[in-house]
């Protein structure tokens, strides 16, 4: 259960090259199949009943063949633990409305009488969401049949089909055979055949064998132990659960029905109650079996088991199984009893079922395809393999003799382990994760909790944004001018960045870009503006370079983009509000923050050009790319980097994967005399989180301005080539 143990210990797909960008051949996160699922489920007891609530929910064509001509559950009463009594709730199932008991005191007696130990469990059972309740089996069983198979909820109501015996199937094909002959097929067979399951038999030929336990059940009225004064103080506290204990045997009382009728599970060693081998598994018992097994116990619980209707009791023998290696095999799944029988003696085996039922349910949403049946069935199995066992074995050690006049284990120690859980949560929780991990190029940034980000490149889903490409639209005025080499230098982030050129007078050019109709915005757009200082070169550690523009100062008008540019793409990102203003034949710019503008530019006196003239980039210059540098503060060391290098985004690269369109063209006549930059400091009363960013770009000469432009096109200049230069 290697992927279920990764995802619970934290090893989430959260550094597995996400910086890379799309790759081909991983398909989106999100389930589009559009055809439902036609699952058939074999048996609809508790856990088969459940699997058809969730998987209808999910939009599913479900159908329950059931052997049973009147599909009733048989028994007397179930535990609905808070865990699966959670299920039960986000279906809307509310045992109190049907008679469930809250279970409020655990007490315990040796066979005599004498109270072993007495717990008040109701401010205990505050710690859990959901309450523990005590409920007729046949109850939970008609309303878990009526939310499957109604007309009313959500999904396709699930088809019952009663006296209908499965008598073959072929768990490849998804074919099952009816005891009439009658032949179906779905994409899914869920064998939820209980402890004698026919579709085990498919997986592993393992026969249930006796535990050496066998139970007498059976229900009588509370208000028959009132009247009689022997009795009548077993059933004081409403919500009580007893047992009485020898070594070998015990007796279980809890009530149900709104505390109208007791349960009793009496259990005991199985050669007192199946002696020969032609005994059936449940059959008819008798009162003066019972007594007779129990001879030796406290007159009072005695007197109160002689009260039964005799032919309600049954006894069952108590069955165990050897652990399945899988429970699954091509198109067939199994669930419940079918995959762990369980012992009665904790009350989890229906629980159990239920939370099958819910993984499940969880690994096959709406719009699961076909083809990914396999390895989701696979997955249902490692999210429930482990703690259906666990709770396996800790039920049987629960069945286990009497030690020093003790029971074997105490009843409440994996109380949390038992009710602390969540299956929806729990298994969507590791959906999620290995679903994931199953795209490892999705982009992740913090805060991760959450899972992986929407971008300008790729939905939350893993959808790449291409097909709306076209509808996008970008503007771009620059400015471009000569200005001092020996200042700009001041801005490189280390020694390995130098110009190409030793002369004293460079050129930079101011950029500001505004993004429309982008579709991972709604629609919606934002601008960015920019310092792009040409003519940089980057030297590697094994001597080579490369040449190109780099970029100190990238301000943007919209959170979402500066988070995504700075932590997958090395952008060096600040927050402001940037205004472009565009008329026929100039355009305005101002950059500001929170109404303080410290920076003005302008270009009139445009005149359009040829589209084709064009031959720049966002930055004005046909170099190698655009480079920065990323910086990652270590928390809580300042002024140490947990990450620091070099980026470059290749214009070549660039453009193969999804470049601008550029539309129209306008050029300033006479720049030096129409293009103006006005950039204050200001102080850092106005601007106390930029001051500094500011007052350097203030003092950055413009000697001469060399030209300037507006651009307009179709398409985003998209930098997702983003890469590490070394």
């Amino acid at each position: 259960m290697d992927t279920v143990k990764a995802v619970l210990n934290g090893h989430a797909p959260l550094a597995n090259g996400n910086h890379e960008g799309p790759k081909d051949g991983f398909s989106p996160l999100v389930d589009e199949c559009e055809t439902p699922l036609k699952i058939a489920i074999i048996g609809a007891g508790i856990g088969g009943l459940s699997a058809a609530i969730g998987l209808r929910r999910n939009g599913h064509q479900v159908e329950l063949y059931e052997q049973s001509r009147f599909a009733n559950e048989v028994g007397a009463a179930v535990h609905l633990a808070p865990n699966s009594n959670g299920i039960l709730r986000r279906w809307g199932i509310y045992a109190e409305q049907f008679g469930g008991n809250p279970m409020t005191h655990l007490v315990e007696f040796s066979q005599d009488g004498q109270v072993m130990k007495k717990a008040d469990l109701r401010e205990p059972n505050k710690r859990w969401q959901h309450p523990w309740l005590l409920v007729h089996r046949v109850s939970l069983h008609d309303q878990l049949k009526k939310l499957a198979t109604s007309e009313e909820g959500e999904g396709i109501p699930a088809k019952l089909h009663t006296a209908s015996k499965v008598v073959e199937i072929d768990p490849e094909k998804g074919t099952l055979t009816l005891e009439t002959g009658e032949t179906s097929t779905a994409d899914i067979i869920v064998g939820a055949d209980g402890v004698y399951s026919l579709t085990r038999k498919y997986i592993k030929d393992a026969k249930p064998f006796s535990s050496g336990k066998a139970a007498f059940r059976f229900l009588i009225p509370r208000s028959v132990a009132q009247t009689d004064p022997i009795t009548q103080p077993l059933v004081a506290d409403k919500g009580a659960l007893l047992m009485w204990y020898s070594d070998d045997r015990r007796i279980v009382m809890y009530p149900c029905n709104d505390n109208e009728m007791l349960n009793f599970v009496c259990i005991h060693p199985d050669t007192e109650s199946h002696a020969t081998k032609g005994d059936e598994w449940n059959k008819q018992a008798s009162i003066e079996q019972v007594l007779k097994v129990y001879e030796n116990f406290d007159p009072a619980i005695k007197a109160l088991i002689s009260k039964v209707e005799p032919s309600s009791i049954k006894v069952w023998q108590l069955l165990d199984m050897e652990k399945l290696e899988t429970w699954t095999k091509g198109k067939l799944v199994l669930l419940g009893d079918a995959a762990h029988p369980f012992t009665p003696h904790q009350g989890q085996g229906a629980g159990q079922a239920m939370e099958d039922a819910a993984a499940l349910t969880v690994v096959l949403p709406r719009g699961t395809a076909p083809e990914a049946i396999p390895e989701r069935l696979k997955l249902y199995e490692e999210i429930r393999y482990e703690r259906a066992h666990v709770i396996q074995d800790y039920s049987r050690k629960a069945g286990q003799n009497m030690v020093a006049g003790k029971p074997a284990i105490d009843m409440m120690q994996y109380t949390s382990y038992n009710f602390g859980h969540d299956e929806f949560d729990h298994a969507s929780n590791i959906f999620k994760r290995w679903k994931w991990a199953k795209k490892p190029d999705m982009y992740w940034r913090m805060p991760i909790a959450f899972g992986p980000f929407p971008g300008p490149r790729m939905d939350a889903l893993g959808r790449r944004r291409l097909a709306d490409g076209p509808t996008r639209r970008f503007t771009t005025a620059s400015i471009k001018f000569k200005t001092s080499r020996t200042f700009l230098e001041s801005l490189l982030p280390t020694s390995q960045f130098s110009f190409a050129s030793p002369d004293t007078v460079a050129t930079a050019s101011f950029s500001v870009t505004r993004l429309d109709k982008m579709a991972w915005l709604a629609g919606e757009g934002y601008t960015h503006f920019g310092l792009y200082v040409h003519g940089v070169r980057y030297t590697k550690r094994d001597g080579t370079a490369v040449t190109g523009t780099y970029l100190p100062i990238l301000f943007e008008s919209l959170t979402d983009p500066i988070v995504s540019g700075r932590e997958e793409l090395g952008m060096p990102k600040l927050f402001c509000d940037v205004e472009m203003h565009n008329r026929s034949r100039s355009t305005h710019i101002s950059a500001s923050w929170r109404g303080a503008t410290f920076a003005n530019l302008s270009v009139s006196n445009l005149v359009e050009d040829d589209p084709a003239t064009e031959h720049g980039t966002i930055g004005g210059e046909a170099d190698y790319g655009i480079l920065v540098y990323r910086y990652i503060p270590a928390v809580g060391r300042p002024g140490v980097a947990d990450a620091e290098y070099a980026c470059v985004v290749p214009h070549e690269e660039e453009a193969k994967v999804q470049g601008a369109t550029v539309e129209r063209v306008w050029r300033a006549k006479e720049p030096g005399k129409t293009a103006r930059v006005d950039i204050r400091g200001l102080d850092w009363d106005a601007l106390p989180t930029l001051h500094h960013v500011a007052d350097v770009l203030a003092r950055v000469p413009v000697y001469e301005v060399l030209a300037a432009k507006v651009v307009e096109g179709r398409g985003v200049p998209d930098v997702m080539a983003a890469r590490r230069i070394e």
